[in-house]
């Protein structure tokens, strides 16, 4: 079980969370592995979504959404590669569909 605590603007807000595992019953490992599946939550999943909207798609059937995926995960690494300019990633990709020669950048990027 884990519980937390948020601060915003003044408005305090708690949730508790609970979670199985095979991990031995040390708080500090859990509360790691806890941690790392937020941060990965936080730091890729969050980027995909709102660069992507990757929960709006409505790619369903057969492959599809697994290729899919791996194509937004390519295209999201290309474009982190690319530092011409510090851009957001939703905004490097809006731009690489309409300026051919940014497009090239990022992928030889």
């Amino acid at each position: 079980m884990v519980e937390r605590e948020r601060d915003i603007n003044g408005r305090l807000s708690s949730e508790t969370s609970y979670y199985i595992s095979s991990l031995d019953n040390e708080p500090r490992i859990i509360a790691d592995a806890v941690r790392r599946h937020w941060e990965i939550e936080n730091s890729l999943h969050w980027v995909l979504d709102v660069a992507f909207r990757e929960d709006d798609s409505r790619i369903r059937k057969d492959h599809a959404p697994e290729n899919m995926a791996v194509l937004r995960h390519i295209a999201l690494n290309l474009l982190k590669r690319e530092n011409s300019k510090r851009r957001s990633i939703k905004t490097k990709r809006f731009r690489a569909g309409w300026d051919n020669q940014f497009l090239a950048t990022v992928i030889q990027a």
